[in-house]
């Protein structure tokens, strides 16, 4: 196995943060950049590791980005503190030859205490192992999805999942769903999209129909429902926010049908 920098950011995450770091004992190198938590994220993080680095929130990309530039091994794993690697994942990883620049770990996403095993959630392949000097972080479509570039080499997919907790509440999804939606609207203002009468009143339900029914989303029980109609609702609500923008800027709304 090689020596690997795990890095995670982190803003207000008291009730994950321990079970995130637990599941990091094979890592040689925990690295934790911190958005001025209010919680007590760092004392709890104190426990398993004394590299915490406090950074205003910049995005994604960047408090990943600068994670990275504090990582002393070639190899670096991107975690969310909401997330945990799976025992069979981490037996994965000791015994891995590492002969690509970058690694696919399949994401399992639960929803309300349970895996969400259709409509598209699984397996939700993202590069979250690569060489420091291979991977950075950029932007993707979305302000809040943000990826990881590899320069000039190969990357594989590994067996084993990553774990990820992200709305274990209704109260929690909305937490985020609130948080995403208005981070991504001011990147859509910026880039001058314009909100349409498409977007607000069409795009949400070909959402719900395409992951709902098309990907089988129906087959995960109430709890697909459930999901896949606040995914739905989702891309109205940021929809509007962008609406919302262009009404306080006072910039012209040219309306797309």
């Amino acid at each position: 196995m090689r020596n690997i920098s795990a890095v995670i950011i982190t803003k207000n995450e008291e009730s994950n943060i321990a079970d995130c770091l637990q599941t990091l004992d094979f890592v040689d190198e925990i690295i934790i950049i911190d958005s001025e938590s209010t919680d007590k994220t760092v004392q709890i993080a104190r426990k398993y590791t004394k590299k915490i680095f406090s950074k205003r929130w910049e995005g994604y990309a960047s408090q990943k980005n600068y994670g990275i530039s504090k990582a002393k091994n070639e190899w670096v794993l991107s975690i969310d503190a909401d997330e945990r690697v799976s025992e069979e994942l981490k037996q994965e990883l000791v015994s891995l030859k590492y002969e690509m620049e970058g690694y696919l770990l399949p994401i399992k996403n639960f929803f309300l205490g349970r895996w969400l095993r259709y409509g598209g959630q699984y397996p939700d392949y993202h590069l979250r192992l690569f060489k420091k000097n291979k991977g950075r972080f950029a932007y993707g479509i979305k302000e809040v999805h943000e990826t990881v570039n590899i320069e000039k080499g190969k990357v594989a997919k590994l067996k084993n999942p990553m774990l990820h907790y992200s709305y274990n509440s209704v109260s929690a999804y909305f937490h985020k769903f609130n948080s995403y939606t208005y981070l991504e609207a001011p990147g859509r203002f910026k880039r001058n999209k314009k909100p349409s009468w498409y977007g607000l009143f069409i795009r949400p339900w070909m959402r719900f129909f395409k992951f709902y029914l098309l990907k089988l989303g129906c087959l995960d029980g109430v709890r697909g429902l459930l999901f896949y109609s606040f995914s739905g609702f989702y891309v109205f609500a940021s929809e509007l926010k962008l609406f919302e923008m262009y009404r306080f800027s006072r910039k012209e709304i040219k309306w797309k049908s």
